[in-house]
């Protein structure tokens, strides 16, 4: 009866331990976070090019001139466009393939690695 009357949960080095592993843990999550945001921000452009009649876009350079200008709205300034992004038109439809990586320095010489590999399919009326 008194073992059970004795525990009372975490010691000192328990909490320091669970608040490091948070620490860590919300680190690395800000750092990862903004790059997920920015390539969503980038698919929505890229998707969004099927409902913008009045653009005119017709060639792979207007598809990327559309998509750098929502990326200066967005404030994505750290990703390549030509590198990243290929465009190609077949029969009147955009085919799109986004693809780069992100590194985050996280302790001394190891980095989080983020990569993003997509292929969009484009309508343009």
């Amino acid at each position: 009866m008194t073992f059970a009357h004795s525990q009372r949960g975490l010691s000192i080095l328990g909490w320091l331990i669970a608040l490091a592993v948070v620490a860590f843990l919300a680190s690395t999550a800000f750092k990862i976070i903004p790059h997920y945001m920015d390539y969503y921000a980038i698919e929505k452009m890229i998707k969004a090019v099927e409902n913008e009649k009045g653009q005119n876009i017709s060639s792979p350079a207007d598809f990327i001139t559309y998509v750098r200008k929502g990326m200066t709205v967005n404030g994505i300034r750290d990703i390549d466009l030509e590198k990243a992004l290929q465009v190609k038109v077949e029969n009147n439809d955009f085919y799109a393939t986004l693809k780069y990586e992100k590194r985050e320095p996280l302790i001394e010489n190891l980095d989080l690695v983020v990569h993003f590999d997509k292929e969009f399919r484009v309508r343009v009326p």
